[in-house]
């Protein structure tokens, strides 16, 4: 057991499915087709948003893709259901232009009462970004992600018109009637050497997805570097799905009777996508499996399946509440301040690490629940920080 630690809390973000849910693992994503024998239906939607409140959550991350349903039009949907949850929003900034995109923003500050953050997501699978109509290569797509952002950054803090002449986003005069209050926090994610210079230079926390301890140290202590060099701290965050039970045998039962409902042929078909990817992120990913459903525990507690059949995070924490408790401290000790996480199905993972991991973080003086202080127990809507 770890002792009281006097840092600041750890924040931890929840996961809306807006594929679909199923008591199964769901196989596609990241331009790959999925979808639940849950539907995605917006009452369902509120359920899993509702539960990640009660439990703690600060934030649900939505995701992006032709793949999934809108994450702006979804989430702007559910805010008045919600009285202090968060809603990180993943978009691709090549497809709109900057200007609407942070005036989009500052209009969801303005009638959420700031409830907004931000996953940039620069696209890795090329032929998803065509299909919208991006032929850009993977490399400019990350110079063009650095351009938007910057004008995105000045528009929501400058008092003057702000004009671009780049390589790849051009305004002129551009100037917002109404900013950001607060700005909102940019979540960006990649392991290419485009991604980690784009992160370093305007990101404000940098995800990865969930690996062994010494590669997310190693990561970690990359962008770190690549941020000092342009005078600049950022804050990390890791991307993970989770099963969490009473005890160790109770969670590794539950990820075998997931892995029991796979189809084999599914996975053939999954991995066949997903090794057109671009992404180095993804790559990573499906280097921890091999595509074997063989020896899928690759770190104390970590265990690889769910990449078997799912782009992107492919990993998850399995184990008792103490046991993953303590896996968290430990990625928290590399310097991991956000927890994004997801499990099979939403609204009852919700409830099993809330009720099972949270209490034992809060006693280790790790986490304090952001919707449950003074202001919300009088009834006064209380609106947190970034940081929770």
């Amino acid at each position: 057991m770890r002792g009281v630690t006097s840092r600041p809390p750890l924040s931890f973000h929840w996961f809306l499915p807006t594929y679909g849910d199923s008591r199964g693992l769901i196989a596609g994503g990241h331009g790959t087709h999925m979808s639940g024998d849950r539907p995605a239906t917006l009452r369902y939607l509120k359920q899993i948003s509702l539960a990640a409140e009660e439990n703690g959550f600060e934030a649900v991350l939505t995701p992006t893709g032709a793949w999934c349903e809108d994450a702006w039009l979804t989430t702007a949907l559910l805010v008045e259901s919600t009285e202090t949850l968060k809603f990180l929003v993943a978009f691709r900034p090549g497809l709109i232009s900057p200007t609407l995109a942070a005036q989009m923003a500052a209009t969801y500050q303005w009638h959420s009462g700031g409830r907004l953050l931000l996953n940039v997501v620069t696209g890795g699978e090329a032929h998803e970004q065509q299909a919208y109509g991006d032929f850009l290569p993977k490399a400019e797509r990350y110079e063009r992600c650095a351009e938007f952002l910057d004008v995105v950054r000045r528009l929501w803090t400058s008092h003057e018109p702000v004009s671009l002449d780049g390589t790849h986003v051009r305004v002129h005069e551009a100037l917002l009637a109404r900013r950001p209050d607060p700005v909102p926090p940019v979540f960006f994610g990649g392991s290419s050497p485009e991604a980690g210079r784009v992160a370093a230079a305007h990101a404000d926390t940098y995800l990865t997805w969930g690996e062994p301890l010494d590669a997310v140290r190693e990561k970690i202590d990359w962008i770190r570097s690549l941020a000092a060099e342009r005078g600049r701290e950022l804050t990390y965050g890791l991307r993970i799905h989770v099963i969490s039970r009473d005890t160790s045998e109770q969670a590794w039962a539950e990820a075998a009777r997931l892995l029991a409902g796979v189809d084999p042929a599914d996975v053939a078909r999954v991995q066949q996508n997903l090794a057109r990817s671009e992404s180095e992120g993804q790559r990573r990913m499906l280097a921890l499996h091999g595509g074997s459903a063989d020896n899928l525990e690759i770190s104390p507690n970590l265990w690889a399946g769910v990449g078997l059949v799912r782009g992107g995070a492919g990993t998850a924490l399995v184990g008792s509440h103490a046991e993953v408790a303590d896996r968290i401290a430990e990625y928290a000790d590399l310097g991991i301040d956000h927890f994004i996480l997801s499990g099979y199905p939403h609204v009852e993972e919700a409830y099993w690490f809330g009720e099972g991991v949270l209490p034992i973080l809060a006693d280790r003086g790790l986490w304090r629940s952001p919707n449950r202080g003074e202001a919300a127990a009088s009834g006064v809507t209380a609106f947190v920080g970034s940081r929770g």
